[in-house]
């Protein structure tokens, strides 16, 4: 018996299977009690290590100052990122030789310059010629890098959103008369960043761990304030310990909000999960606007732009 994808395993693939899957139970039990115990030997499971958790001290002063300089310096360059990479990608997309050969240009520098290096580098600039706040050096450096980077990959993400649409899209949209710039802003752009959902959703978590390079120029994120809880309370372990497990929350979180917009979008018609296509019983007939592969909702936006076009 067989489904479209694969052969459904007979008894003795079951077996394999089962024992397989055994195995590696064991084997992760295995590696976690050896994880376990050598911290238990080295005494890093001791009650008095992990107790200045369970102190309002440690929260207040360091865990909570920590997070907040996280989810800042990531909400701005989510925010930023996300604006110049739709830039970026319709820049690429342009007809205009002037237009997209920069925009290549720039995009595939940023991807191919490491993070750290642009943080170290941006941080150099900022404090030689004090363009901003000396004590803001450490977050513009962060913003920075991350916003740079980022934006070149959901740029990447846009573009490969948009040739990855049926071609009769913005075949039925010069159809019925838009511009180029129309067809892009109201019938391609807006599918393509809905397809591409779950790749920029996985990027918007990358930008959040990425944030964590600050440490490296000082920046005052969670990962700094676990070095100086280690410090103070000599509990360097745990305190890296409780802050991994914050970064797996929050990641975790972003996530499932990302998929309830994914089901949410999916129950309005709106697949994220991959290219549009028509609906045979959601097309314009009779009046031959609906061109090849340009679904209804597309189509009554496009027939709105044209309409405001006509009427101015």
């Amino acid at each position: 018996m067989s489904s479209v994808l694969f052969d459904v395993p007979g008894p003795r693939a079951k077996r394999v299977y089962l024992g397989v899957g055994v195995a590696s139970v064991v084997a992760l039990a295995a590696v976690l009690w050896f994880v376990l115990d050598k911290l238990d030997e080295k005494g890093q499971l001791t009650a008095a290590k992990w107790q200045p958790f369970l102190t309002g001290e440690i929260w207040t002063q360091y865990i909570l100052p920590g997070l907040a300089g996280t989810l800042i310096a990531a909400a701005i360059s989510v925010v930023l990122a996300m604006v110049l990479g739709v830039l970026l990608g319709v820049g690429r997309l342009s007809q205009a030789a002037w237009l997209r050969w920069p925009c290549s240009v720039i995009v595939e520098f940023f991807r191919a310059v490491p993070v750290l290096l642009m943080m170290l580098f941006t941080y150099a600039l900022y404090a030689k010629y004090e363009v901003v706040p000396p004590e803001r050096y450490a977050l513009a450096a962060v913003v920075t890098a991350l916003t740079l980077y980022n934006g070149a990959v959901v740029a990447e993400l846009v573009r490969s959103g948009v040739y990855a649409l049926p071609k009769g899209q913005s075949e039925a949209a010069m159809a019925i008369g838009l511009t180029n710039a129309k067809a892009m802003r109201l019938i391609l752009l807006p599918q393509a960043i809905t397809a591409m959902l779950p790749a920029i959703v996985g990027q918007l978590v990358v930008i959040l761990k990425d944030t964590a390079l600050g440490y490296i120029i000082t920046y005052e994120e969670l990962l700094r304030k676990a070095e100086q809880i280690g410090n103070y309370k000599s509990n360097l372990l745990p305190a890296l310990i409780v802050v991994g497990a914050i970064f797996v929350l929050i990641n975790y979180l972003l996530t499932v909000a990302a998929h309830r917009v994914e089901r949410l979008m999916r129950r309005r018609g709106r697949s994220a999960g991959g290219p549009l296509t028509a609906d045979p019983t959601d097309q314009i007939g009779g009046s031959g606007l609906g061109g090849p592969g340009l679904t209804g909702a597309a189509a009554g936006t496009a027939l709105g732009a044209e309409a405001d076009g006509k009427a101015n």
